[in-house]
Formats: structure tokens, C-alpha cells, sequence
């Protein structure tokens, strides 16, 4: 890391003494965290969403989410029993202890966090807890308390992929024209999903490559040319394949060409890169900064994806976007969650720099709004930072009763 990412790093390091300062100073009681609870709820047949609550002695509480630690497949009752197991390691570090004391946790987590995904989303979800809890006392949103905001409304793009059924070029088309009636103008979807694994028959490589391609047309020539769309390739690919694809999909004018390799694959990703036109995204699951040195370092993408769940939390995110920014790329936060983890995610975006678009599971269910309270609203394809103290949100319990997975 350089001279310049460190300034940036340490620049983080002002956002947690400030919010101690300001605990310091005030006539609030003293806080202290008591429990925890993790909330699942079933989205869909194959989606759950892990909600995480953390409480005080105040009996203010706190929001995170823990969701898609789990990988594609469906989050079972034994993944949710894992992910409690794991976020138990992380709450024995902070319990009887200050919400306030961020950097403190950060600081005790952080190597047991860097073990794989699932504990470093259960390290995220803590932290981004503790900032809402925090938050929530002092009576101030996140964002006043990162810096500010420097806008009032975000854009935000549908991911269609899960709302997309049939998963043809038609399926694909009538997605995103679902989206672009309810007002967005922008779009991404996994078309190559399920693509052959290595080794298997060409003839069904490029039965694979010519859907995928056909879908990005039919999405483009539903939409129109006024619209961004992204296509995720989900590191299916191997170099040659990865550039044959993008070239054959320039003419439909991508905003962006998502992971067709591995983002920890560096080399591979920027041997793509110098050979395309199209602008690339990676970083969806990477961890701190040091996960995304290289990828920034190098400019081996146009814009970074980290996610609020899985790269450290919230100050993380914000070190990261700081560090891509004195290199000039862009950052579009993943965020293909619950409507905690866009919450949260709002409230980082509001102050980046070099803020680019946020991410909303578009079509997953037709329920999503009502676990929290108040519920999300998206007018064309924007969301407004809201000015309530925290992440602004709580949970509708009764709607969380309703679609509970049993733990």
C-alpha cells in the first residue's frame, strides 16, 4: 500500500474516535451490549435472508445483516445454525462492552474475520450493527457520523436475475422491462448462469454463450439505448472465452462486464481487461483493504463492488472507496440482499466520493418492503437518504414472525 492509500486508512480511523468523542461528551447513559439475536427469513424457495440484532441494556438495538455467505446454493437451517455459531465468536469480543467501541471490535476481529466468508460477514454484520445501535443513541443517522452526505438520493440499478423466469432471452427482456416500468434505468443480470463446467462438450459451451449473448440482446432491444445495462458473468469464463464474450456484446453498450474471471485472479483479470473495450466490475466478496490493494493498485477494473456484508462492514467499505478513489475507479456497492444490508449501504453511499450506483434484488419477492419499518421506496430508480437516527430502519417483527426459517 502507498503513501496515499495509508492517508486515506488512517483518515477512517477519524470517523470511530469522533463517534467516541461524541459518546464521551454527552449526558447519554452509559450503553452496554447485552445479546444478540439472528433473524432468517425466507425469501424465496432458494433465498433466506439473515437479519441480525444486537441489543443493549438501554434497550435501544441495533441492525445487521449476514446474508449470502452461504455461496448459490439455498441457506438451510444448518447454514443459519452455522452463521449464529460464528457470530457468537464475534459478540463474545464486544458483549458487556460500548457500542461505541468500533474500532476496539474491528481491532479484536479482525484476523479470525479474514478465515473465509462466512466469518468475515459475521464480522461485517456486528459491525454494521454497532454503528446503527450507536447511532440510534446519539439520535444522528450513520452518515452524519462518516462524514456527511453529499447527496440526498441515490440511483440504484435492479438485479433481475432472481425475478428472471423463464432464463431465456425473452425471460431476461420481460424482467427488465418489469423493472423499467417501475421506474429504473438500470439494469444487471446473470445470463450465463449455469454455464458448462470446464472440459464439458464445445457444442454446449456455445449453446451457453450464444444464450447468454442473445439475452443481453433481448434486453437491449426491449429497454432501448437510454439504459445501463450489466451483466454479471459470475467467473464462469476462462480468459479466451471472456474475451470473445465482450467482444461480442460491445454493440449493446454494457455499462459494465462483471467477473468473467475470478477477481482474486489479477493477472487473469487484467490480461482480459487490456484486450477489451468494455469496462469490467469485480470485488463482490472480497475482504478489506488489503483484499482490494491489487485490484485497485493495478487498475485491473473500472469500478470495485464491495459489499457491506462481506468486506469489513461499514468503515471498511468506506477505506476501500477512499483507496479507489486516489486511483480514480469507481465503486458500486454489491448488495443482491434484504432490505437491511441496502439500508446500511445507503448511508456509505451517501458521502463516497466516487459513488457510481447501488445495488437492489429487484422481483425476489413481492413482500420485501414489509419487514421493515418504514418501508423502502424506490421512485425511478432512486432512493433517498433518510435523516432518522441510524440506519433509519426497524424490523416489523410480525412480518419477520410470518416468514421465519426455523433455526
Amino acid at each position: 500500500m502507498n503513501r496515499r492509500h495509508m492517508l486515506y486508512a488512517v483518515g477512517g480511523l477519524a470517523a470511530t474516535a469522533a463517534l467516541s468523542r461524541f459518546a464521551a461528551q454527552s449526558n447519554l447513559p452509559r450503553l452496554k451490549i447485552t445479546s444478540f439475536e439472528l433473524l432468517p427469513v425466507r425469501a424465496t424457495s432458494r433465498t433466506v435472508w439473515l437479519f441480525l440484532r444486537l441489543k443493549s441494556d438501554s434497550g435501544i438495538t441495533g441492525l445487521g445483516e449476514v446474508s449470502d455467505a452461504f455461496g448459490f446454493a439455498n441457506t438451510t437451517v444448518a447454514d443459519a445454525a452455522v452463521m449464529r455459531a460464528q457470530l457468537q465468536t464475534f459478540f463474545a469480543m464486544i458483549a458487556g462492552g460500548s457500542p461505541f467501541d468500533i474500532e476496539l471490535f474491528r481491532q479484536k476481529g479482525d484476523v479470525a474475520a479474514r478465515q473465509g466468508l462466512v466469518p468475515a460477514t459475521a464480522y461485517s454484520g456486528i459491525e454494521q450493527a454497532m454503528w446503527d445501535l450507536s447511532c440510534k443513541a446519539l439520535k444522528v443517522p450513520v452518515y452524519s457520523m462518516l462524514g456527511g452526505k453529499v447527496r440526498n438520493k441515490l440511483p440504484v440499478y435492479a438485479n433481475i436475475n432472481r425475478a428472471t423466469n423463464p432464463r431465456t432471452p425473452e425471460g431476461f427482456a420481460a424482467a427488465a422491462s418489469r423493472a423499467m416500468n417501475d421506474g429504473f434505468r438500470a439494469f444487471k443480470a446473470a445470463p450465463f448462469d449455469g454455464f458448462p463446467a470446464p472440459g464439458s462438450p464445445a457444442s454446449a459451451i456455445e449453446a451457453a454463450i450464444e444464450t447468454g449473448i442473445a439475452s443481453a440482446s433481448a434486453m437491449r432491444e426491449r429497454c432501448g439505448p437510454d439504459v445501463d445495462i450489466m451483466i454479471d458473468c459470475h467467473s464462469f469464463f476462462s480468459v479466451e472465452q471472456a474475451v470473445r464474450v465482450a467482444e461480442r456484446l460491445e454493440r449493446y453498450k454494457l455499462r459494465w462486464y462483471e467477473e468473467p474471471v475470478a477477481p482474486e485472479s489479477i493477472d487473469q483479470t487484467l490480461e482480459i481487461k487490456r484486450r477489451i473495450r468494455q469496462a469490467m466490475a469485480a470485488g463482490e466478496v472480497l475482504f478489506g483493504m488489503t483484499g482490494f490493494a491489487d485490484l485497485i493498485r493495478r487498475h485491473a477494473v473500472d469500478v470495485i463492488m464491495p459489499d457491506v456484508k462481506h468486506c469489513g462492514g461499514l468503515l471498511e467499505l468506506t477505506r476501500i472507496a477512499a483507496m479507489a478513489s486516489t486511483e480514480g475507479i469507481d465503486v458500486a456497492p454489491h448488495n443482491p440482499s434484504g432490505p437491511v444490508s441496502t439500508a446500511a449501504s445507503i448511508h456509505v453511499c451517501a458521502g463516497m466520493k466516487n459513488f457510481d450506483y447501488l445495488e437492489l434484488q429487484y422481483g425476489e419477492t413481492d413482500w420485501r418492503s414489509e419487514v421493515i419499518r418504514p418501508q423502502e421506496r424506490f421512485v425511478n430508480g432512486m432512493i433517498d437518504v433518510p435523516e432518522r437516527p441510524g440506519f433509519g430502519i426497524e424490523l416489523d417483527d410480525d412480518a419477520i414472525r410470518r416468514r421465519a426459517l426455523p433455526l
